[in-house]
C-alpha cells in the first residue's frame, strides 16, 4: 500500500487577524483561501497560500493569552522560521521591497540558491529563496533525484 502524506497547514501565531492579512495578501500577494468565523470559540479560522503554491498554506491564528502574545514574531526563537520558495527571487524582492517588507539580509547566492531574508508583520524572519539544481527539496528536484 502507498503511502501519500503531505503537510497541509503550518500554524502562525499573530496578533491581529486583519494585521496579518493586510500583510500577507495585501503585501505578499497570498491568497485568502478561508476566512471562517468560529464563534463559539471566539475566534476565526482564517487561511493564506502563496500564489501559484501546491504545499503547505498558513494558518494564521490570532494569540490567545499572554503566553501565545509572547510568541507572536519568535515562534522560532529568532532564527529563520518560514521558507518561501519561488521561481524568480529578483522579481519578488523587488515587488516585497516595493510594498515596503523589511528585508534583513539582501539576496545572495548560497548552495542551494539565492536567498534573501524577511520579516513578517509579526517580525518572524522568512527566507525567500530561489531553489537551484542542488536544492533537494524543490519540488522538481525531488522528483527527479
Amino acid at each position: 500500500m502507498a503511502v501519500q502524506q503531505s503537510l497541509g497547514l503550518v500554524c502562525l501565531v499573530v496578533r491581529d487577524y486583519d494585521e496579518a492579512l493586510a500583510f500577507f495578501v495585501g503585501k505578499l500577494g497570498f491568497l485568502l483561501v478561508e476566512d471562517t468565523p468560529v464563534p463559539e470559540q471566539g475566534k476565526r479560522w482564517v487561511v493564506v497560500q502563496p500564489p501559484g503554491g501546491t504545499g503547505a498554506c498558513l494558518l494564521l491564528a490570532r494569540a490567545a493569552g499572554l503566553e501565545q502574545l509572547a510568541a507572536v514574531g519568535r515562534q522560532a526563537a529568532g532564527r529563520v522560521f518560514l521558507f518561501l520558495y519561488t521561481d524568480d527571487l529578483w522579481r519578488d524582492y523587488e515587488r516585497y521591497t516595493a510594498q515596503g517588507v523589511s528585508f534583513l539580509r539582501e539576496p545572495q547566492e548560497q548552495p542551494h540558491g539565492t536567498v534573501a531574508v524577511f520579516k513578517d508583520v509579526s517580525g518572524n524572519a522568512w527566507d525567500l529563496i530561489q531553489p537551484n539544481a542542488q536544492n533537494r527539496s524543490w519540488p522538481g528536484v525531488l522528483l527527479n533525484p
